[in-house]
């Protein structure tokens, strides 16, 4: 597989800000740490690997994460987030496994969190740089989604999907690709990368096609953090658009000198007014 380069991302490496849990070497005790993944069975408080039954024998696979308040019995609203491309200068693997915007931003209570995998060509694996077989990996959420759904009691009409860079883009490439992956939300957050900031190369990046699928919305909330973002601002017939700059450097309280990486879905890791911000955007959307 080749090697992705981004050149947003390079550009960061020139600031001086970090990455909470990856580079941090002054975190708090009262930082999130996002659970590991296991090959337990689902269970409150567990974030485990599970394997669709149409790729039985292969290595696609999601993660899902039941929260601590977790009951068979209840119903509960669910984020489903995409991860950002594999990236080693931000931290970023590209891995569903290391996912951790949708657990910054819930706390690991109240929600279901699943992190959905993006298929590779030939549909063996999941994809950690872009898109794969993009119609694969949009069936794999039609399909998924309303299964874990009924099965751990996720609440169908209060979906949120949420990523960070590539998983941002997704957001909207992805997520609301056609009608009826777009039907599954109730809105939406990103962080840094928006579908339609810039053609990137890939098919339909260009800035109409992204209206296009943004007119999908139909006036649902949106929550568009970090940067790349602006373009949005002119079309707010769009969506309920609500953006928030994210200063991580202040978040993290960085030194002077210290050169670490900005671009990072780890910010709601960490106590600020922003995540407080996050939080009260997310919980009053689920309420309406």
């Amino acid at each position: 597989m080749n090697t992705f380069y981004c050149p947003l991302c390079a550009a960061l490496l020139t600031f001086s800000m970090i990455v909470v849990g990856r580079a941090d070497e002054k975190s708090t005790a009262n930082d999130l740490v996002t659970p590991e993944m296991t090959n337990d069975a689902p269970a409150a408080g567990r974030r485990v690997r599970q394997v669709a039954p149409e790729y039985k024998g292969t290595d696609v696979y999601h993660a899902l994460y039941l929260p601590v308040d977790w009951k068979p019995v209840g119903k509960y609203p669910v984020i489903v987030e995409y991860t950002g491309n594999r990236f080693p200068a931000c931290g970023s693997t590209g891995e569903v496994k290391d996912a951790n915007l949708g657990y910054g931003i819930s706390g690991g209570k109240g929600f279901i969190w699943v992190s959905m995998p993006y298929i590779e060509t030939g549909c063996q694996q999941n994809a950690v740089t872009w898109w794969g077989d993009k119609q694969a990996t949009v069936d794999y959420c039609k399909f998924n989604l309303p299964r874990m759904c009924e099965q751990f009691g996720g609440d169908t009409e209060s979906v949120f999907i949420c990523g960070f860079s590539r998983g941002a883009i997704a957001c909207s490439y992805i997520g609301l690709a056609d009608d009826q992956i777009a039907a599954l939300w109730k809105g939406m957050f990103t962080h840094d990368h928006f579908d339609g900031e810039r053609t990137w190369g890939y098919p339909d990046s260009d800035r109409e096609s992204a209206l296009k699928r943004l007119a999908r919305l139909k006036g649902r909330p949106v929550l568009a953090c970090g940067t790349a973002n602006d373009f949005l601002k002119d079309h707010t017939d769009l969506a309920q658009f609500t953006f928030l700059h994210v200063p991580v450097a202040s978040i993290f309280n960085i030194p002077d000198g210290k050169v670490i990486h900005a671009h990072t879905d780890l910010w709601m890791h960490r106590d600020s007014e922003y995540r407080d911000k996050a939080r009260k955007w997310l919980n009053e959307n689920v309420s309406n």
